[in-house]
């Protein structure tokens, strides 16, 4: 390309010269765009027509050099280089422009995190404004973000470009191209050549090709690649440059090559990683141990992985598994309602590594929870298979209770009366000889050392067979009391059984 073309990406003509300053030039300002600028109803831009001619807006911004993103930022990329080049002609291709972050991340290959910044360096630039921005909200679908391609006012004022307004209605973003200034019309060729190729990834720096032949490539396609001082190579200087990414590249001697001293170009393994997954650091297991929380734990659904990361470092530092927290979980008690689950967690694990300090005391815990468990099992088949016995057939139970009750009791009447009962006006006379046998006190400690047997495999079926003054009266008040914690911790949010 001829140096008045390379030259005419900063010192550019005004977009309509006379005849008396036509030498004149103006040095355009740097890009960029606020964010409250990147939407389409606040930008100054106008839109593409279609994808290839905004791929020349982009390649122009490329090799500008007017947008430099470490001068608003202090991390991300430091260029507007081939990847964001390769970017955008993902974008091109989309109609309507709306791409999702995995989509860009599998047709790129690149990171998440990258891929986010090479959009935000597209919207600073002007290339990208907003229609309407995507939204990502936990546990539903993320929706896309709708760009509409734009052309800068920049890349107009640099080759002389004359828009105009057909419909004094229209928003301004609609102004079409009505001619070009003759100096411009030299680079716009070049960038329509350069914006027909496609850029490629560019290959690995341990690639076993020659680097020359892999510079020539890169060169033929295009690749935009700023270098830092003067010397830049970009769309519109293609073989210009002074500085070769390969020229510090250099091959081994032969010597080097015959004696198998030299290194393989296949890079290896790190010896960090085991079986192809890397060891997690400390952070790494406390975000691993917090979405196996928030997945196992019905009432931590919902919950910020990294705010449970958070509450559970102490333990996740301690080499707690999943499992370990809900036996700790078991023996710290039941929440009949849960408000906060990151609250109530930070709560119940509030030093429990200090306490479950050993393996032996993490896994007695976690078998007591298993033991526990069991036992919930056990009294919700028995409960189901009394239901089945009692209730057989395809009549289904009323709904209200108290009609429940009352059929309850018409049903204790008759299997009374089957197994011949006494009928009601006899039950005064039956109770009075019942309450004259009493239960000796050999009886009573039998009965007594049979229920808490069943206490200790989680079993209430002795005790809650009883009414409640009755139950008192032969097993005491600690038995009963126990029992009654056993019912309710079937039925707890906190203590969750059987579930996986």
């Amino acid at each position: 390309m001829s140096a008045v073309a390379a030259a005419a990406a900063v010192m550019v003509p005004a977009p309509r010269p006379s005849v008396d300053d036509a030498g004149a030039v103006t040095v355009l300002p740097g890009l960029f765009v606020p964010e409250a600028r990147q939407w389409l109803s606040t930008s100054s831009g106008r839109i593409a027509g279609e994808g290839y001619s905004w791929m020349q807006a982009v390649h122009w911004v490329a090799g500008s050099g007017l947008y430099q993103p470490r001068r608003h930022r202090s991390h991300g990329p430091r260029s507007f280089g081939p990847t964001t080049v390769r970017v955008a002609q993902e974008l091109a291709a989309l109609f309507p422009c709306r791409p999702g972050i995995e989509y860009l991340v599998r047709r790129t290959g690149l990171s998440e995190r990258s891929v986010e910044y090479h959009l935000g360096m597209l919207r600073e630039t002007g290339l990208l404004a907003y229609i309407v921005r995507g939204t990502r909200v936990r546990g539903e679908s993320a929706q896309a973000s709708e760009f509409a391609r734009m052309i800068p006012p920049e890349f107009d004022v640099a080759l002389g470009i004359r828009t105009v307004q057909r419909d004094a209605e229209a928003p301004a973003y609609t102004r079409a191209v009505s001619g070009i200034a003759e100096a411009g019309r030299e680079l716009m060729a070049q960038l329509a050549r350069t914006a027909a190729r496609k850029v490629r990834k560019p290959r690995s720096k341990t690639s076993s090709k020659a680097p020359a032949r892999g510079a020539r490539k890169g060169a033929e396609r295009g690749a935009a690649t700023a270098v830092s001082g003067e010397a830049r190579c970009t769309p519109m200087q293609v073989g210009t440059s002074t500085v070769s990414s390969a020229g510090t590249t250099s091959l081994p001697p032969e010597s080097k090559l015959a004696s198998g001293e030299a290194k393989s170009p296949t890079p290896k393994k790190s010896s960090g990683k085991a079986g192809g997954r890397r060891n997690l650091n400390a952070i790494g297991r406390r975000f691993q141990l917090a979405r196996e929380l928030v997945q196992e734990l019905d009432w931590l659904r919902g919950c910020s992985v990294p705010r449970i990361a958070w509450v559970a470092r102490n333990v996740a530092d301690a080499g707690w598994t999943v499992t370990d927290v809900k036996g700790w979980l078991h023996l710290r008690g039941e929440a009949a309602r849960v408000h906060r689950g990151s609250g109530l967690l930070a709560v119940l694990l509030a030093g429990a590594e200090t306490i479950l300090d050993t393996p032996a005391k993490r896994a007695d815990a976690v078998e007591q929870w298993r033991g526990a468990q069991e036992a919930a099992r056990r009294h919700r088949i028995q409960q189901v298979r009394a239901r089945t016995e009692r209730y057989e057939g395809d009549w289904d139970m009323p709904s209200r209770p108290t009609v429940r009750r009352e059929v309850e009791a018409a049903f204790d009447q008759v299997r009374a009366t089957a197994k011949g009962g006494r009928h009601q006006d006899q039950d005064g006379v039956a109770d009075d000889q019942a309450a004259g046998q009493a239960p000796s006190k050999q009886e009573l400690d039998a009965l007594r050392a049979r229920a808490a047997g069943e206490l200790m495999r989680g079993e209430t079926t002795l005790i809650t067979s009883l009414d409640p003054q009755t139950a008192l009266r032969v097993f005491g008040e600690r038995l009963v009391r126990r029992a009654h914690q056993l019912e309710s911790g079937f039925r707890s949010s906190l203590m969750t059984y059987g579930h996986r």
